[in-house]
């Protein structure tokens, strides 16, 4: 076993992992309670789902602007400024009484919540060749996290308040902070230039690899499905013929934790084969999640399926896809993670905004169709690139 790897324990991953997924739950803990939050400022819930959005567009501008300072300043001291900076935001939340307030502390709520893409690079650094493994690890703590964050929201909501699911996510934050602060090692930086040369040589990394661009489109592209998805289906299950509350919506959550448990199992594969197939089949699951719900709306057992599949196909791509990243330059994983989670939680935005907006225009017909167009697209994606890779491999033999 080599040194690198020994560095971080089993204790310390799964740490890692529940730190992150914290951390990003923050910006999805909305996503069943918007109908309690609009109720609470007397606003449609359609105009409420931008806080959603705003939560993506602020993590992705963290990602650009602070996610790659991993490289140039200790990591262990970023999560830590990251994370009590996320506290005062939460409690913030709570506190505000005008919905335009609510909006700007969702853009500051998602800033700050790009702790939990600090914390990816440091692990895949730590973890010598078992990167793909312990990536896959913490990318699962992510998923569950996002995918948890309904099912909490959903309950305490329901038997409190929204309010006081903020709260008691800052009162998670703060052992976040202790966990992080006691038992992660610091890791001394790699970049020695200015912060705009950090930037900058962000950006440089997409025009360095073709695969890194390929799969920063493709990312996005999935993750748009998977937000657009969540974020409508909300308005699906409280009218009819479903009438739900908040906490049994939320806990369509826990269907979709199937699809984060695959994760290691993708992540590990990912460090022994071809990923080109993983992806192809994780796309054709997407497709299939999307076609269903969009033909078979008004039936439980689709909405259930629903979830499954496309949980599913989507975890698989992102895993999948950030197991590789930290293979192309091992110095530059900070900014080449930038590029890659920037690109993927933009999309998440345009696929929250462009849900919304066809649920505004068409209801649950137009938001199928657009499910259904963009799942396509990613299968599309992948057909081309195995077709492309099997070319290469007729021209080298």
């Amino acid at each position: 076993m080599s040194e690198v790897q020994s560095q971080l324990s089993k204790g310390q991953v799964l740490g890692m992992a529940v730190v992150a997924g914290i951390s990003v739950s923050n910006i999805y803990f909305a996503q069943p309670i918007l109908h309690q939050i609009a109720e609470s400022f007397r606003v449609p819930e359609s105009k409420m789902g931008i806080m959603v959005g705003l939560g993506q567009v602020g993590y992705g501008a963290g990602l650009l602007t602070l996610v790659p300072l991993g490289d140039k300043v200790d990591r262990k001291k970023l999560i830590l400024t990251l994370l009590g900076t996320l506290f005062f935001v939460l409690i913030a939340i709570g506190l505000v009484s005008n919905y335009y307030f609510i909006f700007l502390f969702s853009l500051l709520l998602g800033l700050t919540a790009v702790a939990a893409q600090v914390i990816l690079p440091m692990a895949a650094e730590l973890s010598g060749n078992e990167k793909g493994k312990n990536v896959g690890i913490i990318f699962t703590g992510i998923l569950v996290g996002i995918l948890m964050a309904r099912v909490f929201s959903g309950y305490i909501s329901e038997w409190s308040s929204w309010k006081m699911v903020y709260y008691l996510s800052a009162g998670f934050t703060v052992f976040s902070l202790a966990f992080v602060y006691f038992k992660l090692p610091s890791v001394k930086p790699t970049f020695k230039e200015s912060y705009f040369k950090l930037i900058s040589s962000s950006f440089y990394q997409l025009k360095r690899f073709p695969q890194l661009r390929f799969m920063a489109l493709l990312g996005g592209i999935a993750f748009a499905v998977f937000c657009s998805f969540w974020t409508t289906l909300t308005f699906l299950l409280v009218e009819k013929p479903y009438n739900y509350s908040s906490d049994t919506i939320g806990l369509f959550g826990m269907l979709g934790i199937a699809g984060a448990l695959v994760a290691p199992l993708i992540g590990k594969a990912s460090d022994k084969g071809d990923s080109r197939y993983t992806q192809l089949i994780a796309s054709v699951i997407l497709l299939a999640g999307s076609v269903v719900i969009f033909l078979f709306p008004s039936y439980l057992i689709s909405i259930i399926l629903a979830v499954i599949f496309i949980d599913v196909g989507v975890q698989s791509i992102q895993v999948t896809n950030v197991a590789l990243i930290y293979r192309l330059d091992e110095k530059a994983n900070s900014r080449i993670n930038t590029i890659y989670m920037t690109s993927y939680f933009v999309g998440g935005a345009l696929g929250t905004f462009i849900g919304l907006k066809c649920w505004e225009l068409g209801g649950w017909h137009y938001v199928g169709i657009q499910l259904v167009v963009f799942s396509l697209v990613v299968l599309l994606m992948n057909l081309m690139n195995v077709f492309k890779q099997k070319k290469i491999n007729q021209t080298k033999s």
